[in-house]
């Protein structure tokens, strides 16, 4: 006996799955461009001795200043998308500048020896509204001068400044 095997319709050729077309790949887009990025370079601090400062004072006599530092890139890009990047240059663009400080190594002076008061018929004619003693020497207290004696001020020159203790020549003495 013959065994039947199911037959199969033909199929239309309607009915067939469609054809596919190939569409082309695009081709990637390549760029490159040029990037910089700025960073801060820190300055540096350094310290001075001043015998122009007393000691344990100190002030900064010179501010500091962060520089700059430009750095290049070439970066590549596929379809806008960074791909690589290498460095071409860096350049100090701003240099920085050092902060100064001065520290004091000046003694201060001695305090002046006290203002002794002189005698009233013992006061220099040529001074006004303070006595001033007749002596080889007198200085203006808290000055520079080395006396032998030291007045205190604002006192007016009615005469001749003998004493030289008007520096400024305004008719007031010690003023300063």
């Amino acid at each position: 006996m013959a065994t039947s095997e199911p037959s199969q319709a033909p199929t239309p050729t309607s009915a067939r799955a469609p054809r596919r077309t190939s569409t082309p790949t695009p081709t990637p887009v390549q760029t490159e461009s040029e990037v910089q990025e700025s960073a801060p370079i820190p300055f540096e601090t350094a310290t001075v001795n001043d015998g122009a400062i007393d000691v344990g004072t100190s002030a900064v006599t010179s501010a500091g200043q962060a520089g700059t530092l430009t750095t290049t890139y070439l970066v590549k890009y596929v379809d806008g998308v960074e791909v690589s990047r290498s460095l071409s240059s860096e350049e100090v663009t701003l240099a920085p500048v050092a902060e100064i400080t001065a520290i004091g190594t000046r003694q201060p002076a001695p305090a002046p020896a006290p203002v002794q008061a002189a005698p009233v018929g013992n006061c220099d004619s040529n001074y006004a509204d303070v006595c001033v003693p007749i002596a080889s020497d007198v200085d203006c207290a808290g000055g520079s001068g080395n006396g032998p004696a030291y007045i205190d001020g604002p006192l007016r020159i009615v005469g001749t400044d003998i004493y030289d203790l008007d520096r400024d020549g305004d008719g007031i003495a010690c003023d300063s």
